[in-house]
């Protein structure tokens, strides 16, 4: 649509999280708060499952292997579930850090990401659609949890910064986040 009009809306519910596309006219979306995936059709612009993450807690990030119809849902309770979306059904489920935000796939070299505030991204490889071995945990930095994969040449790229004390929690915001001290944000890029 070159016009930049809405074509349509999708109602979701809860709160949805990241989104990828099988390029097959499919869409699929973490839903939050209700620990859903949700996959709906992109013509029809219709719901057509809505799928519980068993063993998620929270799903942050989504990366897709639409080689193996393989989704990445990174957990809130420090694990990657990884979901066959032509059944809804989870099969395997990776032990990954604290704090996850970004999850990526590589279908050149059949890794997955999953990039963590705690410091740290962990590398899982595809040995079949079913089983992963984790090949490594790269320690990064604190906060560094929004993450890129570049897939011409394998490079992550995350982000941070330095952070000050976190001010007291309100009744409108229990959980407040620290202040980011200024002129401290990194750029950390990872190579093979």
């Amino acid at each position: 649509m070159k016009t930049g009009e809405v074509a349509g809306m999708v109602p979701l519910g809860g709160k949805p999280e990241a989104a990828v596309a099988d390029g097959q006219g499919h869409i699929f979306v973490n839903n939050e708060d209700k620990t859903l995936l949700v996959e709906f059709d992109s013509k029809a612009l219709k719901v057509l499952n809505n799928w519980p993450i068993e063993g998620c807690d929270s799903p942050s990030g989504l990366a897709i292997d639409t080689a193996h119809k393989r989704l990445f849902s990174g957990c809130h309770n420090q694990q990657m579930v990884v979901v066959n979306y032509t059944t809804g059904k989870s099969v395997a489920k990776i032990p990954i850090g604290n704090g996850i935000d970004s999850t990526w796939f590589d279908p050149a070299t059949q890794l997955a990401f999953s990039s963590c505030g705690d410091g740290t991204i962990t590398a899982a490889h595809e040995d079949s659609p079913d089983k992963y071995t984790i090949v490594d945990t790269i320690k990064t930095q604190t906060g560094a949890r929004t993450m890129a994969l570049d897939t011409s040449n394998h490079n992550i790229y995350t982000v941070t910064a330095d952070f000050g004390p976190a001010p007291a929690a309100t009744p409108e915001n229990p959980r407040p986040r620290p202040a980011i001290i200024p002129n401290t944000f990194t750029l950390l890029i990872f190579a093979k």
